[in-house]
């Protein structure tokens, strides 16, 4: 008997997946373990794995297309069975409803207004299939039908730019300015003697309204949720790195020339500050505690999270009990990791569980600035880039410094400005004196 696969819940945050990549084709033979699919969460790519074995019998979902968890993606049955009939619609799965989108839309203007339900399914019911056998069923949002029918516009002709190639609001409004070019080349000129034609090649990028990726929907939540809910306070100090850099360089010119079987490895900036930022948790350990509520939690080990880029945001790794790892375990971890963000194949568990955080702008070139604090930390730390200035040393003479600026932003609930001055001291003291990081 077929089972039907329904999409499952990948991270705590997850309430809609989209289908990425289908790995196998309808009428491959499947087996338990084997990787039916890519899964886009709010948080990473992640492998879709069949616990069933037979033949996939229908795949429900298209690539691109958005579905909600539970909701059937594919069956898995006997060769020659019939695939079980489920309900089906083009359209992606809806986000949850939240009170700032629906003000948003409640009080959108009438050229971003949203079509209420009941009239999108009229116009998807109204709006007959405008593709031939060969061409297939055209993708095509409610909203993006009613703007074309209004507007007298062919969706044959239209390249949708939403998932799986859907054609969404802005891909109509871009066909419908097109029917507006003839009588814009018509304009007569303005004062810098340009005509509208002219003047639309200085656009730096075409106009568009982007979708929101999953990833990025949870990013501006979290962020709009610690904004909002955490009383942020920001410290600052300056440290001389000089002596770092020249470790980092004497370390690396031998331990680069070996192979990784003997040892070698490359350590980056990024490696000390995250084993220097591991030692000051140490020695004040008040700073890594998250606030909940009621009481304050001391956490008893260093769960390190640093922040990686990746294209459409920012995910932060975690390294687990840096406070008992050396910067060679920490070096190797952080550089897999990272690796794995780049490649979107973290796991939910390798994102959550952090007590810190560091985020590193330096090698961007960026000298100083203040993250937003990743709940349910109490602090952030960031890294800015190393500068070269005159400084005054010990002796009152005036020589090259190389410094760099770090950027404390703590709960003030549970930091205070004396204990967040505590820990960038420690912090300065074990950076300005390398070999304690060693130690």
């Amino acid at each position: 008997m077929a089972v039907i696969i329904e999409m499952p819940k990948l991270s705590d945050t997850m309430t809609v997946g989209t289908v990425i990549a289908w790995l196998k084709k309808e009428g491959e033979t499947v087996e338990a373990g084997d990787i039916l699919a890519e899964i886009e969460t709010d948080k990473a790519t992640m492998e879709l794995e069949s616990f069933e074995e037979g033949v996939l019998l229908a795949r429900y979902v298209e690539e691109g297309r958005e579905v909600a968890i539970s909701a059937p993606i594919c069956a898995i049955g006997q060769a020659g069975e019939e695939a079980p009939v489920v309900p089906h619609s083009g359209e992606p799965a809806e986000r949850p409803a939240e009170p700032e989108a629906a003000a948003q839309r409640d009080n959108a203007p009438p050229d971003v207004a949203v079509a209420p339900p009941a009239e999108a399914a009229a116009v998807e019911a109204a709006t007959p299939p405008t593709s031939g056998a060969a061409a297939g069923r055209i993708k095509a949002s409610p909203l993006a039908r009613k703007i074309a029918a209004d507007h007298e516009i062919d969706l044959h002709g239209i390249l949708g730019s939403g998932p799986g190639g859907r054609i969404v609001k802005v891909d109509v409004m871009a066909a419908v300015a097109k029917t507006r070019e003839p009588a814009k080349a018509q304009a007569s000129t303005g004062p810098a003697g340009l005509t509208t034609e002219t003047a639309s090649l200085d656009l730096i990028a075409p106009e568009a309204s982007l979708p929101v990726s999953n990833m990025r929907g949870v990013i501006a939540r979290r962020l709009l949720e610690s904004k909002s809910n955490i009383p942020h306070i920001y410290l600052e100090i300056e440290v001389e790195v000089g002596p770092l850099l020249d470790m980092r360089a004497s370390v690396n010119a031998n331990l680069t020339q070996l192979d990784e079987a003997q040892g070698g490895i490359r350590l980056t900036v990024n490696d000390l500050i995250l084993k220097a930022s591991a030692q000051a948790l140490r020695r004040v350990p008040a700073v890594n505690r998250s606030w909940e509520g009621t009481a304050i939690r001391q956490f008893g080990g260093v769960h390190l999270a640093f922040a990686v880029a990746i294209d459409d945001g920012l995910v932060t790794p975690v390294i687990f009990n840096a406070h008992s790892k050396s910067i060679r375990q920490i070096s190797t971890e952080a550089g897999a990791l990272a690796a794995k963000a780049k490649n979107r194949k973290l796991k939910p568990e390798e994102m959550s569980g952090s007590t810190f955080t560091v985020s590193n702008l330096g090698m961007m070139g960026v000298t100083r600035f203040f993250g937003i604090i990743n709940p349910p930390n109490a602090a952030l730390l960031s890294i800015g880039a190393t500068v070269k200035r005159p400084v005054i040393d010990g002796e009152d003479n005036i020589v090259v410094g190389r410094r760099m600026t770090l950027g404390l932003s703590a709960d003030h609930r549970v930091i205070d400005g004396a204990l967040g001055a505590r820990f960038l001291s420690a912090l300065k003291e074990i950076i300005e004196t390398p070999a304690l990081i060693l130690v």
